[in-house]
């Protein structure tokens, strides 16, 4: 490679579960981290590749700058799985999506890793080929796949064929996700380590009957549908004492006109589905009782983003 190569990538955030869809079901939002990929000249197969990156924007600071990057060793595992030579890299990154608040961040740098990798290595890869690399590195689907492919995805795994099926979902426009993202983390690890190692039949049945509802009720923006369909028994009982004030949160968003409020992803980001019209409410309930439990909260009406990772080469 003799001239710098560069292409930026732009990852939607994911919102994953969605009530019922414990680990099989994720939407992406409009809410973005940037990735910024420089290939430089005099990669060498036989030593390591030269690195340096550079990350702006909130909780910048806090984005590790070496080879532990998760967008640089996606970078990385997407060239050792084609059995190519690492090139030396400048990769900067621009934050949108907050850490560790179950948004998504690192199936952002997952995805932004391998499909900028995909791009400087001139597109050896299939959509569905990147998509299980990325599933390989997060370890499930619900926030891979949306960021990758935008929209709301369902994910199957078939079991004789080792194969992945993703099922798009739709999202009616009328359906409105606001999302409550709070000032305290809560790691995926503690609220996976609050789940039962085990479930009942009627637990599971319960889930599977309110997943099918969820799906005709973004499909149709059917408001009585999506309040019924949001409810489960797989995780959010579990994880719900895991987030200061989450009754009181989510009893003023009913309260304002939501048709249900979720635990995005792990947590303790909060998601609520409503109408465009109370949507305004919704939200500055949410933040009202958020901050009368002493909690500060940043409150966003989003959309579904329908386009997921978007590369585009930077000419040198």
């Amino acid at each position: 490679m003799s001239n710098p190569v560069c292409v930026n990538v732009r990852v939607p955030a994911t919102t994953a579960n969605i009530g019922p869809g414990f680990d099989c079901l994720g939407a992406a939002l409009t809410l973005y981290n940037q990735f910024q990929f420089t290939a430089l000249p005099g990669s060498r197969a036989d030593s390591l590749p030269s690195l340096a990156i550079e990350v702006e924007g909130t909780e910048a600071d806090r984005v590790g700058r070496d080879r532990r990057n998760l967008a640089y060793k996606a970078f990385c595992y997407f060239f050792e799985h084609a059995k190519q030579p690492i090139p030396n890299l400048h990769l900067k990154i621009s934050l949108g999506v907050p850490l560790a608040r179950g948004l998504g961040s690192s199936a952002t740098a997952i995805v932004g890793g391998l499909v900028a990798a995909n791009a400087l290595a001139e597109n050896p890869l299939s959509q569905a080929q990147i998509l299980d690399l990325a599933i390989a590195l997060e370890g499930h689907p619900d926030n891979v796949a949306p960021a990758l492919l935008g929209g709301c995805q369902l994910a199957v795994f078939d079991r004789p064929t080792s194969a992945w099926t993703l099922c798009p979902v739709q999202w009616a426009a009328n359906v409105v996700p606001v999302v409550a993202i709070p000032d305290f983390e809560l790691s995926t690890e503690a609220a996976r380590a609050v789940l039962p190692q085990q479930s009942s039949y009627a637990d599971a049945i319960f889930n599977m009957a309110h997943l099918g509802l969820l799906m005709k009720g973004l499909e149709t923006g059917r408001g009585e549908w999506i309040r019924v369909a949001l409810q489960d028994r797989l995780h959010q009982p579990f994880r719900t004492a895991l987030i200061s004030g989450f009754s009181e949160v989510q009893n003023a968003a009913m309260d304002a006109g939501a048709q249900g409020l979720v635990i995005s992803g792990a947590g303790p980001t909060l998601l609520a589905l409503c109408t465009p019209e109370v949507a305004p409410a919704v939200a500055a309930q949410i933040q009202a009782a958020w901050g009368h439990q002493g909690i500060t909260a940043r409150v966003a009406t989003l959309q579904l983003d329908l386009k997921g990772a978007i590369a585009q080469p930077v000419s040198a």
